[in-house]
């Protein structure tokens, strides 16, 4: 386990030290449940209310928020990007040995670095390269020419279909899938003829996938994720979607086909973008958002109807349906005023 000093911290990760920089930091806890040898951190003013009770051997949070606190403090300009270093600082991943598991298959022509780990019940395929230090959890399935980017981690049962390329540091969670056929079927009457999906999926370098996330390939190009992008559980990106560097999305997020997506983008949860769109860099979705056209500005994007008591929702979707017809009356009427106004004689 690691043990490192306030004084250290500020000295890696910037920021003044307020209290005893000597006191020795092990680990990293909430604010209600941190002890005497944890850091902890307040972002937001909501959880004040912990400060005076926290036994957290040190704090880290804005300058705004120390007058909240007594202890031991890191004032830094932003308390949840440090307490993440923090975090990852003194909670490293375990270690492991590279190698192959007696149980996983790698087949004749599969390329695996030395200082790769194949995990128990992994199949590597033919032509898949599998590159420096990437660790293969169990039970994942790299097919044929599929290549995994230096540093990569797929934790377990990860699905990476033929052809297709993870980048460098990449992590990608259980249950995801990577490069299945996108959904392409030509009407034949009343029955579908499936089209072959001949791209791939595209990860960039320090992409993240959680878990049951499905990347679909491409249908003739590529399906393109840039590096950066941090996509949450349970999130359905279409064929042929390209997403901008550092872009973010949380669960249930569903991406139609073609859909080109920009730099520094944010998509809240259950979000639902229709096919063939273009969002700009730097646009916000809030949460159930349906975007059904395209986005030119930056911005935060919001369209959904709040919940309310069922009886009282039928009634206004009711009306709803009537809203075609209700504005052609109120254009009417307003002709007629106006015609009113003017003196004119109404038929």
């Amino acid at each position: 386990m690691a043990v490192v000093t306030l004084e250290e911290l500020a000295r890696r990760f910037g920021g003044q030290v307020r209290g005893d920089g000597s006191r020795e930091i092990r680990g990293v806890a909430t604010l209600a449940d941190a002890g005497p040898h944890d850091a902890a951190f307040v972002a937001n003013p909501q959880f004040h209310r912990y400060l005076a009770t926290t036994r957290a051997a040190a704090v880290i949070l804005g300058e705004e928020d120390v007058r909240h606190f007594s202890g031991n403090a890191l004032i830094v300009d932003n308390p949840h990007l440090c307490f993440a270093r923090v975090a990852a600082l003194l909670h490293p991943e375990p270690p492991w040995e590279a190698g192959v598991h007696p149980s996983a298959t790698v087949a004749d022509g599969a390329q695996v670095a030395q200082t790769a780990w194949i995990g128990p019940h992994s199949v590597v395929e033919q032509g898949a390269v599998v590159e420096d230090g990437v660790f293969i959890g169990p039970g994942s399935f790299i097919d044929r020419g599929a290549v995994i980017g230096a540093g990569s981690r797929l934790v377990a049962r990860v699905t990476v279909c033929r052809g297709c390329i993870v980048g460098k540091r990449c992590i990608i969670h259980p249950g995801a899938v990577i490069g299945s056929d996108g959904f392409g079927y030509a009407r034949d009457g009343v029955r579908w003829v499936k089209v072959p999906q001949l791209g791939r999926a595209v990860l960039g370098d320090d992409v993240d996938i959680g878990s049951n996330t499905t990347i679909d390939r491409g249908a003739l190009g590529d399906t393109l994720i840039a590096d950066g992008v941090k996509l949450d559980n349970l999130i359905q990106i279409a064929h042929n979607v390209q997403i901008g560097e550092h872009t973010a999305m949380a669960a249930f997020v569903g991406v139609a086909g073609s859909v080109v997506i920009g730099k520094r983008c944010t998509f809240g949860g259950r979000a639902g973008i229709a096919g063939h769109l273009e969002i700009a860099d730097d646009v916000h979705v809030t949460g159930t958002s349906l975007v059904s056209g395209s986005i030119t500005k930056p911005g935060v994007y919001s369209s959904a109807i709040s919940s309310e008591e069922a009886g009282s929702w039928r009634k206004n979707a009711a009306r709803l349906r009537q809203l075609d017809a209700l504005v052609r009356r109120v254009r009417e009427l307003e002709h007629k005023v106006q015609m009113l106004i003017e003196g004119e004689k109404l038929d």
